[in-house]
């Protein structure tokens, strides 16, 4: 490592304070009465049902349709899915395969005042056909809905990935589609017999196009591009249906009813204060019994929290948020736990290794260096557990489910998979945060403070005078 400075100390301490900051508060821009979110803050948490709440939403299929157990287990998962692609890991999912009904269970939006169930319903969006058609031809039936009439190209179920971008050249917002071998060869096929005609493709979600672009050349490589009037949110919007996939059948809401939360927001706050006392309590401690060690171990603490908070919210751009419930703190005070544990180690190694007459400067470099393997058989354990609970308890399409094949452990029940999930993911996130502020971001800062002539005091390292 190269030589630690005496600022190395202030840019990493105040990395960490606009780093908590920026975690904690957010930050929202506004253009006229528009509010744009750039960092989602602590008020952009969805609170589990057990804390603040949800909707209880009874789905089935339209018209009387008679829906297969597998068409309903399908159905299921394709919900389940659409679910996570929200981030809304905290739900119950049940398929009531005698009256062919769906039930679905989901907490509040975060930041809603008042609750609206239809509204927080619609959020769950609609899981509309994608259909690519030749030409745009259409008719109205008896009823006044517009049905399209042109040759079938590629269904939603063709398609293998959707994602968002922007383009750099006009940054018009586009959705870049991924299909499938099936549906590459059905593509290339129909855009080799329509290249430098005036006979466009169209795109339609059910029975709306929302885009028909003509064809110049052929496309062989299995990707395709959906453009249109989009915004950055319309364009997320649909790249998540179509992630989500297209239903065996239509399904109709029957009924939807609110869910009061089993400990409510006023437990969720005595939750906090207790959390508030333990961390001032822990604060003290630290500091009095390992001095500069321990204030830096506080500022480490901070760091881990609120890289735990930023997870939540989704503050990360390259991954989405995360339901917070009560299971869910209980995995941040565990991490918290073993944050303490992993400074306690550093900081009693460190004692060791000056009272063994060792210099300040190699007592400091020998300790964090011993200590790291300690804290790593201490806390590698716990990331197996909590990525074996996001695997089991997770949506299908998570990475983790997808290593650990999640339908054996059907067994739990449905009832414990959002809440269970929600520990894994605080628990393994905090475990990540404790190497990252507690050992690497820590072991700068103590090297930093010896370097100041006022910090060169063995005593405030735990050792004796020399």
């Amino acid at each position: 490592m190269k030589k630690i400075r005496k600022s190395t100390l202030f840019i990493v301490a105040a990395f960490i304070a606009l780093f908590t900051v920026s975690s904690i508060t957010g930050f929202d821009y506004y253009f006229g009465d528009n509010s744009t979110t750039v960092v989602k803050g602590v008020d952009d948490i969805r609170l589990g049902i057990d804390i603040r709440g949800g909707v209880d939403v009874t789905f089935a299929p339209a018209d009387d349709y008679d829906a297969t157990d597998e068409q309903l287990d399908a159905a299921t998962q394709k919900i389940k899915t659409r679910l996570g692609t929200l981030g809304i890991n905290d739900n119950e999912i049940y398929s009531d395969y005698k009256s062919d009904r769906i039930i679905v269970r989901f907490p509040w939006q975060a930041g809603e005042s008042e609750y609206d169930a239809e509204a927080a319903v619609k959020e769950l969006g609609e899981m509309a056909e994608l259909t690519f058609r030749k030409g745009t031809d259409s008719e109205t039936d008896e009823d006044g809905n517009i049905i399209p009439t042109g040759e079938l190209v590629l269904t939603g179920d063709d398609v293998e990935k959707a994602d968002y971008i922007q383009q750099p050249d006009n940054l018009k917002w586009v959705v870049l589609l991924k299909l499938k071998p099936d549906g590459k060869e059905k593509f290339a096929d129909a855009t080799a017999e329509l290249a430098g005609t005036s006979t466009p493709i169209s795109i339609w979600m059910d029975n709306t196009m929302i885009s028909y672009p003509t064809v110049d050349e052929a496309i062989t490589k299995g990707e395709a591009t959906i453009t249109g009037n989009f915004t950055s949110d319309s364009a997320k919007a649909l790249a998540e249906q179509i992630n989500s996939g297209a239903l065996p059948f239509k399904m109709v809401t029957t009924s939807f009813k609110t869910i009061s939360p089993t400990m409510g927001e006023g437990s969720l706050d005595a939750i906090l204060l207790a959390a508030y006392i333990a961390f001032a309590l822990i604060a003290v401690y630290m500091i009095v019994l390992y001095k500069v060690p321990g204030v830096v171990a506080v500022i480490a603490l901070i760091g881990q929290i609120a890289g735990t908070l930023a997870a939540v919210t989704g503050w990360f751009g390259f991954m989405p948020g995360s339901t917070l419930t009560i299971p869910g703190i209980a995995g941040i005070i565990l991490s918290v736990g073993m944050g303490v544990d992993a400074n306690i180690i550093t900081g009693e190694r460190i004692k060791e290794e000056l009272r063994s007459g060792k210099s300040l400067d190699s007592a400091i470099k020998i300790a964090y260096k011993r200590a790291f393997s300690a804290i790593l058989d201490g806390n590698i354990t716990n990331v197996i557990i909590a990525i074996i609970l996001m695997g089991a308890f997770g949506v299908p399409s998570s990475f983790f489910s997808k290593i650990l094949n999640s339908t054996i452990f059907r067994m739990f029940g449905a009832t414990t998979e959002g809440v269970v999930y929600s520990f894994g993911f605080t628990l393994l996130v905090g475990v990540i945060c404790n190497f990252i502020f507690g050992v690497f971001a820590a072991k700068l800062m103590v090297m930093a403070c010896s370097k100041f002539k006022a910090l060169q005091n063995r005593k405030l390292y735990g050792g004796d005078v020399k």
